[in-house]
């Protein structure tokens, strides 16, 4: 079936349909990542986007098995569900070819009800999403009028949908226990921890955490506006008063900034890519990395006893942020990956060794 893109400011691109064929609506967003479409589909980041692929071929290597691992995670997806709005790609591939797939990208997305759209002008998309920023968008199919009302996903806690409701305990009497602030977290975040022997609470995004015995606080990824979490930044400010090692990714990066004083803001495009290269300040090393959100710490912001931990060697914006004499510490992009590349998953070592170092 025909479909199309039509964007805010009137802009419409015309494709044919390869996903679940229903109108949908959410922000339009791209991605420079050359591979990795299951895990980004899976990512709660992604929660609210219409992902747009620069990369021109999508489905090559197909879809995995969702075959459960240790712990009950998937070993293959970020999550239990795609949660993008809809997937935009310049070139379907209908015939796949990888010893782990399972099943075809089209015949997954029509199963979870995800629309996508394959024959677009993905560079025409991704000039004008640069130079204009990212907006809202609507899909259509056949001769569907467009609707009146588009869903804005900042209008709402995207973060609230994306976290878990109860607390999950992981690896139950495990080196050091560590509450997990669940913004939207991946699961590759959760595997990287428990491969460290470590016990992880995950608990929601609201959940006062301060009420519970823990060795560290890590705070994870998240979809939307950091704004709009403001139960999050209360429980993170109390924790501060504690000597506890904190660690953020992603999301909490920006809700560890808010939390001290600093603020955010909405960039012009995000970043959503595997090359994006950081540097870290304190010893002037680059890493290449894997990122994927629409907000950034304003590091004019932060307060004295703050500094910039990494900055992106791109566009100047803030990476990570520190505290001068406590175990406080963020990442803005994902040293888990999953996927992307893996040069920053050091980090989790280090998380391991302050809260050691604060144990001794």
């Amino acid at each position: 079936m025909k479909a199309k893109l039509i964007l805010e400011d009137g802009n419409q691109f015309d494709g044919i349909s390869f996903g679940y064929e229903q109108p949908t609506s959410g922000e339009a967003v791209f991605n420079t990542a050359m591979c990795g479409y299951p895990e980004s589909l899976t990512d709660p980041s992604y929660i609210g986007e219409i992902l747009a692929l620069t990369y021109p071929l999508a489905g090559n290597y197909g879809v995995p098995k969702n075959d459960i691992g240790t712990e009950g995670l998937s070993q293959f997806f970020e999550s239990e569900k795609i949660h993008v709005r809809a997937f935009i790609v310049s070139d379907y591939s209908e015939n796949y070819s990888h010893w782990n797939a399972n099943e075809s990208l089209s015949d997954w997305l029509k199963q979870q009800k995800i629309p996508a759209i394959s024959n677009i002008d993905t560079r025409a998309l991704t000039k004008l999403l640069r130079e204009k920023g990212s907006m809202l968008g609507q899909i259509v199919f056949g001769n569907d009028s467009p609707v009146s009302q588009i869903y804005n996903p900042a209008s709402e806690n995207l973060v609230a949908q994306a976290s878990c409701k109860n607390i999950i305990h992981y690896n139950e009497g495990g080196k050091y226990k560590i509450a997990l602030v669940d913004c939207g977290v991946k699961h590759n975040i959760i595997r990287c921890l428990l491969k460290r022997n470590v016990e992880v609470i995950r608990v929601p995004w609201d959940y006062d955490f301060t009420q519970i015995d823990y060795d560290g606080l890590f705070i994870s990824n998240g979809p939307g506006n950091p704004e709009h979490c403001t139960k999050t930044v209360e429980n993170i400010r109390k924790a501060m008063n504690d000597a506890k090692p904190i660690f953020g990714i992603c999301m909490g990066n920006q809700l560890l900034a808010l939390a001290s004083g600093a603020k955010t803001y909405k960039l012009k495009y995000g970043h959503r890519s595997h090359n994006q290269p950081v540097q870290m300040l304190t010893d002037k090393r680059c890493f290449v990395t894997s990122q994927n959100h629409g907000y950034a710490v304003d590091s004019i912001t932060l307060g004295n006893e703050w500094q910039q931990l990494f900055v992106n060697l791109n566009d100047g914006t803030n990476e990570g942020i520190c505290h001068k004499s406590k175990p406080f510490f963020s990442a803005q992009f994902h040293p888990e990956a999953a996927s992307g590349p893996v040069d920053t998953e050091f980090l989790f070592d280090e998380f391991l060794k302050k809260i050691e170092d604060n144990k001794s």
